[in-house]
């Protein structure tokens, strides 16, 4: 007769899924805790704490942070002015199209507007940010073929300002004025001859604009301008070094007459610069210039339009601060949103240094900034290796970083200016997957990274966060309006519709 095997003796404690054997009842799937969050105020008999999070308290609130369910609050201005995590007021954007960035910039704008800060969007050209602005009470500026103009000789408010203004102060708002003025029509030539004036045609133009301004009463217009070249002052022909002769004046003038000619109304950036300023730009306000009536087909003029709508925009605020440095005016802060940067940087040789010039000093004047393009490689794809230089330093001088999905091509690019690790690249890859079909609604489901991004400060681990909007925003940022109502056209009509 065979022994039998006695049963193995029971454990002194369970397992971690429960008590193993014959009525021990050991559980398949271990459900995780219910996790509750608290103040150090409200919980601290339980010190030391489970879990702690690190997600900053400070600013505008961007939404839950994907790993601990906190809220992140998060924009340049208060992260700089008031938790000093942040060196610069600004953040760069990046992310595939569809993904949310305008949404993101867009509650940063709205956040920092109950703070008082100013939003300033120069150039929307979906338009995206029209309606949050309409809501803010602030003023929409339109520009576009037949829609407005704005001219770029006009100094705004430089010269009333000016006139309150004494000394040192003065001189400096003159001189930054008329060096925007020279800096928008050396730019607008870079665009319609796709590479930079000389240095000689750059001295003839500055000679030319103190020239104008000495001579003409009001506001003058390129015409003007083209007109003073033209009739050859002593001072500009110095400048030229024409040895004395007209007949050589005339032949090194020429290819800047001809291109002066072609920025005028029958040229080919039309009319939208040659005539006077439509609508003159408020610092009091937000303000969005909207120029959404421009086609993405004519990427040489929505160049330009996003250029001079950044020049007249920090034109407006150094004229603000020095007022405000006078005791004139109240001080104001602005922040600044510079959307489909890529758009501007493509479309001639030295552009990126017109636009280096135009953000380089943006803590200084008291700016907070957030440019905003699809990818590293628009940064990157420029044909001249010292603009890609420049043009990747926009991302490293940014005092955040923003990012929703992005390809696996762009990780190595990124990297080069953003110390990104191994899981922080693969979730960003995991957002730009194409969004699945929903079986039950019959149409696609939102892509899996919509409303997903990593908020990146030098070389801390990135915050993953997702943006949720309210039903207020909603109706504010819904960029789909003309869905909405289904096409007519073939439909058979009714007796109330005739």
């Amino acid at each position: 007769m065979a022994r039998k095997t006695p049963p193995a003796p029971r454990p002194l404690r369970p397992g971690p899924r429960g008590w193993p054997g014959r009525g021990g009842g050991a559980s398949l799937l271990v459900q995780a805790p219910t996790e509750w969050r608290g103040t150090s105020v409200q919980v601290c008999g339980l010190w030391p704490f489970a879990v702690g999070s690190g997600t900053p308290m400070i600013g505008v609130p961007i939404g839950r942070n994907l790993l601990t369910g906190s809220t992140l609050c998060c924009d340049p201005i208060s992260w700089f002015q008031r938790a000093k995590l942040i060196s610069n007021p600004s953040a760069f954007v990046l992310g595939l199209p569809g993904l949310g960035k305008s949404t993101i910039v867009r509650r940063m704008a709205l956040g920092l507007a109950g703070y008082g800060v100013q939003p300033l969007v120069l150039g929307d050209l979906k338009p995206d940010y029209v309606d949050l602005i309409e809501a803010l009470g602030g003023q929409v500026i339109s520009l576009g073929r037949g829609r407005g103009h704005l001219n770029i000789l006009d100094p705004g408010e430089a010269r009333q300002a000016a006139g309150r203004l004494t000394g040192n102060a003065r001189a400096h708002v003159l001189a930054d004025a008329h060096g925007r003025r020279l800096t928008m029509v050396s730019a607008l030539m870079t665009i319609l001859r796709s590479i930079p004036p000389s240095d000689r045609e750059e001295t003839i133009l500055d000679r030319a604009l103190r020239v104008l301004d000495e001579r003409h009463d009001g506001v003058p217009v390129l015409g003007d301008l083209l007109k003073v070249i033209q009739d050859a002052p002593e001072e500009v022909r110095q400048v030229a070094v024409d040895r004395g002769s007209l007949k050589r004046y005339r032949e090194l003038t020429e290819g800047l007459e001809a291109t002066l000619i072609g920025l005028g109304a029958s040229g080919r950036l039309g009319e939208i610069f040659a005539r006077p300023t439509s609508q003159p730009m408020r610092l009091d306000r937000p303000v969005v210039f909207d120029v959404s009536s421009i086609d993405d087909s004519e990427m040489d003029l929505q160049a330009a339009v996003l250029l001079a709508c950044w020049s007249a925009g920090f034109g407006a605020v150094t004229v603000a601060h020095a007022l405000a440095d006078a005791g004139l005016e109240p001080r104001r802060h602005y922040f600044v949103v510079l959307d489909e940067l890529w758009r501007a940087l493509r479309a001639g040789r030295g552009l990126v240094d017109r636009v280096d010039a135009l953000t380089r000093l943006n803590r200084q004047r008291g700016v907070g900034m957030a440019m905003v393009s699809h990818t590293m490689s628009d940064l990157t794809a420029l044909s001249v290796p010292e603009d890609r230089a420049k043009a990747r330093g926009f991302v490293e001088r940014s005092g955040m970083v923003v990012c929703a999905g992005l390809p696996a091509a762009e990780m190595g690019m990124l990297t080069s200016a953003v110390a990104l690790s191994h899981a922080e690249q693969n979730l960003l890859t995991s957002w730009q997957d194409p969004p699945a079909w929903d079986a039950g609604e019959g149409p696609e489901a939102a892509p899996p990274g919509r409303g997903k991004f990593l908020v990146k400060v030098g070389g801390r681990p990135g915050i993953p966060v997702h943006v949720d909007l309210t039903s207020v925003e909603r109706r504010v940022h819904d960029t789909n309006k003309l869905w909405h109502q289904a096409s007519r056209i073939g439909a058979p009509t009714t007796p109330a519709e005739e």
